[in-house]
């Protein structure tokens, strides 16, 4: 027989194994707002619960684009074990109808949780090994659940970005944990992994890392004011030349800086001018519109050389990777960022994210 639990959770996804890392980075931002609680997790798992008296409030006070380690931002409020695999939904009709206060603390304008409808149905699985054997019964269960939440009311006929979404969490085939997000404040892609092509003829699989990084971590009007043709920018450890073909095709003139070869189609290419420097060393004779790094080196010394081109007023932006080490990877990283605000000089702005196409690192953009 199927059991509920309603108890409000913060709930946040993250990369297979870097769990510790987001619970750590949860409890620090929680207790910033005076939120009392405790994150739970399990190792591998790639699901973060922060769970608390106040998780709707915390849930809309901590907003997704400050946080490092998570890919998806949600309010979970009940959790399904028992499910007969025969009739899955009723339970989540149920639920949805005992939510009561958690669903009318997010419903913006609606006087009570009987007036909540949602404007989508996200049916997902974590990133996990385990998790994504579930995506063929995601793909079956959604198509199941869509009409089942329109026909009482609880899913709008067509999306509607102006609702919450509704998230379905497949833990298993009679496990599973219903949360919900606002469109405004979560990632848009299911699982918060985000779903871009690898840049054509990339002479590596890194394009899609800065790719990523510039959909994540700009804003779409950012992105089309900043990445404009005829802007220059340099890229400080170049070869293959990933990076630089990202830029390249965005319309950048690019100085690629490396002792390494660069690969076709950025060797060459009309808009890219190769050095033979050491991007540790090397500085424009003027300065430039963009700087983006990915080179392989301590975290603390990446930060220190960034923070040289910022306060010497080389470049206006920058996008670079920070490689973390094997352990206490959350107090490296607050301890890079700082130290590398304190140097910089005055930023306007400042954001970083482990991407899902990062491994043992993140990602961090800056303006100056």
């Amino acid at each position: 027989m199927a059991t509920t639990k309603q108890e409000p959770a913060l709930l946040a996804y993250c990369r297979p194994g870097f769990e510790p890392e987001l619970a750590a980075e949860l409890n620090v931002r929680a207790a910033e707002r005076e939120h009392w609680g405790h994150a739970s997790t399990e190792r591998g798992s790639g699901v973060v619960r922060y769970l608390c008296a106040s998780a709707a409030l915390l849930e809309r006070q901590l907003r997704f684009d400050a946080l490092i380690f998570a890919r998806q931002k949600l309010l979970g409020f009940a959790q399904l074990d028992g499910l007969d695999p025969t009739d899955r939904i009723s339970p989540v009709l149920a639920a949805l109808e005992a939510a009561g206060e958690a669903l009318a603390a997010v419903a913006a304008g609606s006087d009570s949780p009987a007036s909540m409808r949602f404007g989508a149905l996200v049916v997902e699985h974590s990133d996990s090994d385990e998790g994504r054997e579930l995506a063929g019964l995601a793909r079956g269960f959604g198509n199941a659940l869509r009409p089942a939440l329109r026909k009482p009311g609880w899913l709008t006929d067509k999306d509607d970005a102006r609702k919450p979404r509704l998230h379905v969490l497949l833990h298993g085939g009679t496990r599973m944990e219903l949360a919900l997000s606002r469109v405004e404040d979560s990632s848009p892609w299911p699982g918060g992994i985000p779903r871009l092509r690898q840049p054509p003829n990339a002479p590596s699989r890194s394009a899609a890392k800065l790719d990523e990084a510039l959909h994540t971590l700009l804003t779409g009007e950012e992105r089309a004011s900043l990445l404009r043709e005829g802007l220059r920018a340099a890229d400080l450890g170049a070869a293959p030349g990933g990076w630089t073909w990202v830029l390249v095709r965005a319309g950048l003139r690019v100085t690629a800086v490396d002792n390494g070869p660069l690969k076709e189609p950025v060797a060459g290419h009309p808009q890219v001018e190769h050095l033979r420097a050491d991007g540790f060393r090397w500085q424009p004779a003027r300065p430039l519109d963009w700087m983006v790094c990915d080179m392989v080196e301590q975290p603390r010394r990446v930060a220190d050389r960034m923070a040289e081109w910022f306060r010497e007023g080389w470049c206006r932006h920058a996008i670079f990777n920070l490689k973390l080490p094997m352990k206490k990877r959350w107090d490296e990283t607050v301890l890079c960022l700082e130290r590398f605000r304190e140097q910089a000089g005055g930023l306007q702005a400042l954001r970083a994210r482990q991407l899902y196409h990062d491994r043992e690192e993140i990602t961090v953009f800056a303006r100056r």
